[in-house]
């Protein structure tokens, strides 16, 4: 029986995550799945995992802005 915790994200769920440059999708081995954010790495104002949806985020960089340079 799955566990009712259990969710995997997606962009509705994430908020700006879904598309920012400093999140990284981590997997358990049990299968649930998490957003870490690397800026809490160098900046204390962002959470290692921050609570879902993000919808402001100071260090928001959207992924397409690197392809576009």
């Amino acid at each position: 029986m799955p566990d009712a915790q259990q969710h995997k994200p997606d962009s509705q769920s994430t908020g700006l995550c879904a598309d920012c440059l400093h999140s990284r999708r981590i997997e358990s081995a049990r299968g649930s799945v998490f957003i870490l954010c690397n800026l809490s790495f160098t900046d204390a104002r962002f959470l290692k995992y921050p609570r879902l949806p993000i919808l402001s985020c100071e260090g928001y960089s959207p992924k397409e802005a690197d392809k576009l340079r």
